[in-house]
């Protein structure tokens, strides 16, 4: 039997993602044109296509940091897709390259939903979750970067409080149990120590690291 995908389903998931998904997408491209210009967030967005990661790197180039260390942060924001393809692999046809073709489709909120619980995934809910997700954040950074400059003061529309909210946002969802905590804890800390002494970006990039710490005590 022909191993088929219903996008349908995926589709319905995904709809409840899409107006946050445009809004935080407005912030990006808002808040990135001033430091990256009107085509570079528009191409990171549909190439990259991680918020996490391009806040992130935003956030470095924004306080004056380099353009490798901006790519680093990126890099190690990026680095828990890693365990999430390992785990959804087994559940994508085909050869290693069709499989990380596939894989590409993962996002944190499709890649959750898309698990029956059992250990196995559901492609057509992870491709069509993605899908609308992709396509609220690809539009919300384009009308943010071509009407960014008609705002004056992005704080007047609170677009500036996105920013860490969404931060906010991805730390309650992993803060679970303690370790997770722990992690978070140390790299705050480690960020307020080096802010002061070391170059724009760094305090971001060591920050980072604690959470590799806490992978290695497991």
């Amino acid at each position: 039997m022909a191993d088929t995908v219903d996008l349908r389903a995926g589709f319905r998931a995904g709809l409840p993602f899409l107006l946050p998904t445009l809004a935080l997408g407005v912030s990006f491209g808002v808040l990135a044109q001033p430091v990256m210009g009107t085509v570079a967030p528009i191409a990171m967005s549909v190439f990259v296509f991680a918020g996490a990661a391009q806040f992130a790197s935003l956030s470095v180039l924004a306080a004056g940091g380099a353009a490798g260390a901006a790519i680093a942060a990126g890099l190690l924001m990026n680095a828990r897709f890693l365990p999430m393809g390992f785990a959804i692999a087994p559940s994508l046809p085909g050869r290693a390259a069709a499989r990380a073709a596939q894989g590409q489709a993962i996002v944190d909120a499709s890649w959750a939903i898309s698990s029956r619980g059992d250990g196995t995934f559901d492609r057509g809910i992870l491709f069509g979750a993605t899908l609308v997700q992709g396509t609220g954040w690809i539009a919300g950074t384009v009308a943010g970067v071509l009407g960014g400059s008609a705002l004056s003061d992005p704080e007047q529309f609170g677009l500036d409080a996105i920013f860490p909210a969404f931060y906010l946002a991805l730390l309650f969802e992993e803060a679970r149990h303690r370790r997770a905590i722990a992690v978070a804890l140390l790299g705050a800390a480690i960020t307020l120590a080096l802010m002061p002494v070391a170059p724009p970006g760094v305090p971001v990039i060591a920050a980072s690291l604690a959470a590799l710490l806490g992978l290695r005590g497991r």
